[in-house]
């Protein structure tokens, strides 16, 4: 159920691979376009800026890498107001927490900075909706591609 705060979202899975392929998975550009994007582009360093693209570049969005702790958390900020990345607006945080746990590894996806964004609240509330029903779809890929990449190891 959707929060009425629209402060964030919070996804959490347990899959049965070790944090250091999760952290590949979630990190890297070649992985994160089997399961999300259909395109992205980055180094995994914070600091270092790129993009994600859905389509066939009908729809690209800058981001930075905020943090980058192997295997333990990868974060990155996206849907910057202007399309480019700019450290002086509000944007999205993005964080994905890995913990091992029963032999695999529990993930835990948090996207915050809807609230800060200065929407209006119909915006606000539909961008925050966006964002929910696309992290239902993709978390659960993000689970099935791991399933299928940790079975051809």
């Amino acid at each position: 159920m959707a929060s009425l705060e629209f402060g964030s979202i919070e996804r959490e899975i347990h899959v049965d691979a070790p944090p250091e392929v999760v952290f590949e998975v979630v990190s890297s550009p070649e992985h994160i376009s089997e399961w999300w994007t259909d395109d992205a582009s980055f180094e995994v360093r914070p600091g270092a800026v790129g993009e994600f693209v859905w389509g066939d570049r009908v729809d690209v969005l800058a981001m930075r890498v905020v943090a980058v702790d192997p295997p333990r958390l990868f974060s990155f900020r996206w849907c910057y107001p202007d399309g480019k990345v700019d450290d002086s607006v509000n944007s999205m945080l993005v964080t994905f927490e890995l913990t091992p746990a029963g032999g695999g590894t529990r993930i835990r996806m948090v996207e915050t900075g809807f609230r800060e964004m200065g929407w209006e609240v119909a915006k606000l509330e539909e961008q925050y909706q966006e964002h929910v029903t696309g992290w239902n779809t993709f978390i659960p890929r993000l689970g099935d591609y791991i399933s299928r990449l940790v079975s051809t190891l």
